[in-house]
């Protein structure tokens, strides 16, 4: 965390790599706990714009999650959502539109329509729909979060905020 927040990239890929290696032994390489370890390592290196690297830790992350926890998993969403970013950092766009489709109807149906984590997913896919050049289709999923998140969270919300903001842009 701490190596993160002050962009020591190299420092957090040696400890994630060492403690990946220790969870592994004790755990086993597909424990819940080692991937979310794998996916944090898989996070730094799209933080250092390794997207190929991150890509193929993410696809690993994923299929493993999918085996252990099922499709539908929180973790296992979270795991394609990040596959997804990753996906939009190289400008695969359609790629990432097809995962973040499956996160957020995944997530609409699991968490509820209004959930934080639902809405984040509505957000990512804004963005994508953006750099697709799909205006209409950005525009009215960023309404939708905007309006979720005045009612939910009210409108001097810092999130709100971020998304008024967005839209406006």
């Amino acid at each position: 965390m701490v190596y993160k927040e002050t962009s020591k990239w190299s420092d957090a890929e040696q400890l994630e790599n060492e403690v990946i290696d220790a969870r592994e032994k004790i755990l086993g390489a597909e424990h819940p706990v080692t991937l979310t370890s794998k996916g944090n390592l898989a996070m730094t290196y799209s933080k250092m714009g390794r997207w190929l690297d991150a890509q193929k830790l993410q696809i690993q992350v994923l299929e493993s999650r999918e085996k252990i926890l099922g499709t539908e998993h929180p973790d296992t969403l979270t795991s394609r959502g990040d596959l997804a970013m990753t996906y939009s950092n190289m400008g695969r766009w359609g790629d990432a539109e097809k995962l973040q489709i499956q996160v957020l109807e995944a997530s609409e149906q699991i968490l509820g329509t209004e959930h934080p984590s639902t809405l984040v997913s509505r957000h990512n896919l804004t963005f994508t729909y953006f750099n697709m050049g799909r205006w209409a289709d950005a525009e009215r999923l960023q309404v939708q979060v905007l309006e979720a998140n005045e009612r939910i969270l009210g409108t001097e919300h810092p999130n709100t905020l971020v998304c008024r903001n967005n839209l406006a842009e």
